[in-house]
């Protein structure tokens, strides 16, 4: 007779085993290639933003963050969008870009010089009547909106790391239900995994136990670029 195991009996834990290919220079421009490509637009202000900060532009979103984020917004039909985190505009082009007629994108950023560079890619995509970029620090921003009923149809949040659960709270109770919240950041270049590791890692470390355990929403860890989290907000 084959020997069956009861359950009762202690089973080895299985070690989880990723799908995921080494990211590879080649594999990247692979992948940048089927998806949907960037237009004069786009493709110019990455340039610009790499050769006028150069220490900088790695708080460029990734480059195949553009299409993603367009895709969502068409996908869930966003018409009301809150961005933290601006930068030099390369995120807000792209969900702007992807707004049906009358939507609206409210850009949270403390920074003049860098968001001028994306102001001028706004109007030269002709979508800067649907940007109202707010200059001021994000967290004040996000408390003087409106909280009286849920309204957000989508967010973004790709910020300073300390405030990310600050940020998460104002944005989740403004979410309306099916809304989605999509964080940047979440994997914080693999230091997530030390619990030893403090800064951003610690910061972002916390805010992932928030989320995963936040009873308002249902969410995933992506291994996208340095991690995204996209979350739906439930009904109450």
């Amino acid at each position: 007779m084959a020997a069956t195991l009861s359950r009762h009996q202690p089973q080895e834990a299985t070690v989880p085993q990723t799908k995921n290919p080494p990211l590879t220079d080649e594999l990247y421009a692979y992948v940048l290639e089927h998806n949907p490509p960037l237009d004069p637009v786009q493709r110019e202000l990455v340039e610009v933003t790499h050769s006028r900060f150069p220490d900088a532009a790695g708080l460029q979103t990734a480059e195949e963050h553009g299409p993603l984020l367009a895709f969502l917004v068409r996908l869930t039909g966003a018409r009301r969008i809150v961005e933290v985190g601006t930068f030099t505009g390369f995120s807000t082009l792209s969900m702007a870009q992807a707004l049906p007629e009358g939507g609206t994108l409210i850009a949270c950023d403390v920074s003049e010089e860098w968001t001028a560079i994306g102001r001028e890619a706004w109007t030269k995509a002709g979508v800067a009547d649907r940007i109202d970029l707010r200059i001021a620090p994000a967290l004040d921003t996000l408390r003087a909106l409106p909280d009286d009923d849920p309204w957000i149809d989508m967010s973004f949040l790709d910020a300073d790391k300390g405030n990310y659960t600050a940020y998460w709270e104002e944005l989740v109770r403004r979410t309306r239900p099916g809304g989605l919240i999509v964080v940047d950041n979440t994997l914080f270049h693999g230091q997530v995994t030390d619990p030893s590791a403090g800064g951003g890692a610690a910061a972002i470390r916390a805010f992932n136990d928030l989320v995963s355990a936040d009873a308002r929403v249902e969410a995933v860890l992506l291994t996208v670029a340095d991690g995204l989290t996209l979350a739906r907000r439930l009904a109450d």
